[in-house]
């Protein structure tokens, strides 16, 4: 016969959650406030009132602290992305919607975009879990792209290495310009955000479909 979780296990899992949560909010802004790089585990456990050794026991390193932070901000790019795709009709119109979302998404979260998008930590490397939703999204990625083939709308070669390539390159050109010249600029108003339905267009005319063309 199984054994049911007690009630005083269960708020302790709780108030672990709950300190997770707490400690990677304040690691988020500390890193806002002196960089992506700059984060101490000491600042963070000062703000959040504990000693620095206690913090060790939900996080064993600083490095920890960054490979969740960057598997959730992997996670929010793809969830972004599906849900934005998902309310579009199939093919390019997905695909520019989906590309939008995880612009909006990008300038809401701006330290997971640095994190992600410039590795701006020396001697930082994700772990195999932490990197997996990315590996995610470069599939739903290709999987919108190659449904824009399937439909006619793009050539095969859109959905191939080099063209997944050249998209994954216009648009973290355009969040790097974003981010780097108007961090405070609304997406909408942003001089560079509200260019992606431009830079959509040149790749689509890029990889236009050339079937039955000489």
């Amino acid at each position: 016969m199984a054994i049911s979780s007690t009630p005083g296990l269960d708020r302790r899992r709780q108030r672990r959650r709950e300190t997770i949560e707490e400690i990677l909010r304040i690691a988020i802004e500390v890193m806002a406030e002196e960089g992506v790089a700059a984060l101490s585990l000491s600042e963070v456990a000062r703000r959040l009132g504990i000693r620095p050794p206690s913090l060790y026991k939900y996080f064993p390193s600083r490095l920890a602290v960054y490979d969740e932070l960057f598997r959730r901000g992997w996670e929010g790019v793809l969830a972004a992305f599906r849900s934005g795709a998902a309310a579009a009709a199939p093919g390019l119109p997905a695909l520019t919607a989906g590309v939008v979302a995880i612009g909006r998404y990008g300038m809401a979260n701006q330290v997971l975009t640095q994190l992600i998008s410039w590795r701006p930590v020396p001697g930082f490397q994700p772990t195999a879990d932490a990197f997996a939703p990315s590996q995610e999204f470069v599939a739903e990625l290709s999987r919108v792209v190659g449904t824009a083939v399937e439909l006619g709308q793009l050539d095969p070669r859109a959905a191939s290495e080099e063209g997944l390539a050249v998209l994954s390159t216009l648009i973290a050109g355009v969040m790097t310009q974003q981010l780097a010249n108007e961090p405070h600029a609304p997406f909408d108003g942003g001089r560079f955000t509200r260019l992606f339905p431009i830079v959509l267009t040149m790749f689509a005319r890029t990889y236009t479909n050339q079937e039955g063309q000489s």
